[in-house]
């Protein structure tokens, strides 16, 4: 059933037995944040308009610090709302008791919704684009890994034990066996997918020890990041249920390929409903071109919304799986952008660059602006590619810091993206350089402590 009312809403509760719902909404790093109301409060908010947020809730780091020296949230703190999008009512499928989930956008009182807020962020570009009579089609897909239980994380993971009573060890890239160890596991992701209307394309055992790839379906970009943004929570949950861990994070192993997040994506007429990246012979659009040279000049300048934090860089090593530069080239996956052999309709952009441990909502955002500013600019690509791209130069920020700089001095990014947004953003990521900074590794310990 899909919910667009009140009164709607009100049958949905009551025919799923609803006892408490769960108003979320992603934070800067794409983790959930929110409130969890009994299922009469929700209602009456709804109807009220009433629940609320101080604004500096987009002001903390992945690990729970504060911005304190903020040019954007003032701390004498302003009130957001939260006005839950009906369209993304789930029953979440890991409570005991009936609970639902909803995504919600926030605003503040006047109506105005918030600059800082990942979800419109997004929403902005997509609003951009329509003003160009455009339509994003994406498709994300999603790798993570498999570990056991960490409680000290002083200690390097370990690949879990499957059903055989062994761990994996070595690369089984597209392996139904490797796979098969887990399957109480991925089927129950999969039954989780279902339940939550999460379109799931397809499975793969990946390149890493444990590591799985899970394509989602084609679609609306906001559909799809809140789809993306769902899956990983659910993910998690269901390998608690499992004893386990997954883990989205860019490089949890070393010697191991990392996680990626590569976006699917293309363009279509709002008035035709046309692949815009195809002419009328099947040949490659302009559009098409554009948007490539777009990415092409603007990525590095993005960079730190697809690689948000400093393990985010590891991945990003000659013949490690990702990219280390932004050419581009039909059906090769060394490039940072593969335009995979497609019938017309279906003709698209493959950004291999995001890392799994993105906000999908910044991630899609900051690779559709990219494609959007080729557009408004006319740029023209480079010539395609069809060798090792690893052998080419590498062109992207290979560091935190270098990701950092060039995002803060990009006027073009800033104005698509939201000034307010980006400032705080960066901010942001200072403030996790900042800390990180202070850790002493055991790469240190175990090489300088004798040693110099």
């Amino acid at each position: 059933m899909t919910v667009n009312s009140l009164s709607e809403l009100k049958q949905w509760l009551e025919s799923n037995k609803i006892s408490e719902v769960e108003c979320i909404f992603p934070d800067m790093a794409g983790s959930s944040k929110g409130k969890i109301l009994p299922v009469e409060r929700f209602v009456k908010s709804f109807e009220e308009q009433s629940l609320r947020l101080a604004d500096s809730v987009f002001g903390q780091t992945v690990s729970g610090k504060w911005v304190y020296q903020s040019e954007v949230i003032d701390y004498v703190e302003e009130d957001l709302f939260m006005a839950p999008d009906l369209s993304t009512i789930r029953k979440i499928p890991w409570n005991k008791e009936p609970t639902a989930q909803i995504i919600c956008d926030l605003n503040y009182p006047s109506g105005e919704p918030s600059k800082l807020a990942p979800r419109q962020v997004l929403k902005n570009i997509i609003n951009k684009l329509s003003d160009d009579h455009l339509q994003a089609i994406v498709a994300p897909e999603l790798e993570f890994y498999l570990c056991e239980q960490n409680l000290d994380p002083d200690l390097p993971l370990k690949t879990p034990i499957g059903k055989s009573g062994r761990r994996e060890t070595g690369s089984r890239v597209f392996g139904i066996d490797a796979v098969n160890e887990f399957d109480k596991l991925t089927d129950d992701i999969y039954d989780y997918c279902e339940l939550m209307n999460i379109g799931v394309d397809t499975l793969v055992h990946e390149s890493g020890p444990s590591q799985i790839e899970i394509n989602l379906n084609h679609g609306d970009p906001l559909a799809l990041a809140d789809q993306a943004f769902m899956f990983k929570r659910a993910v998690r949950q269901v390998a608690l249920k499992h004893n386990i861990h997954a883990t989205f994070m860019a490089k949890p192993y070393q010697g191991q390929p990392g996680s990626s997040m590569h976006i699917h994506q293309n363009l279509v007429s709002a008035k035709t409903r046309k692949n815009l990246f195809s002419d009328k012979e099947g040949n490659n659009s302009k559009e098409f071109f554009h948007f490539i040279g777009g990415l092409q000049t603007y990525l590095p300048d993005a960079m730190l919304l697809f690689a948000p934090y400093v393990n985010s860089y590891r991945r990003f090593v000659i013949d490690a799986s990702a990219p280390i530069n932004t050419h581009w080239g039909i059906e090769n996956r060394t490039v940072a952008f593969r335009v995979p052999t497609s019938q017309n309709t279906s003709r698209r952009v493959e950004n291999r660059i995001p890392g799994s441990d993105t906000n999908p909502y910044l991630a899609i955002a900051a690779s559709l602006a990219c494609g959007l500013l080729g557009l408004q600019e006319k740029i023209e690509p480079e010539k395609p590619i069809a060798g090792d791209a690893f052998e080419r130069r590498h062109n992207i920020p290979k560091y935190l810091p270098d990701a950092l700089k060039r995002l803060k001095v990009s006027n073009e990014l800033s104005d698509c993206l939201g000034k307010e947004f980006v400032t705080l953003y960066t901010e942001i990521k200072q403030t996790e350089h900042d800390a990180y900074q202070n850790v002493i590794s055991a790469w240190e310990r175990e090489h300088l402590l004798l040693n110099v």
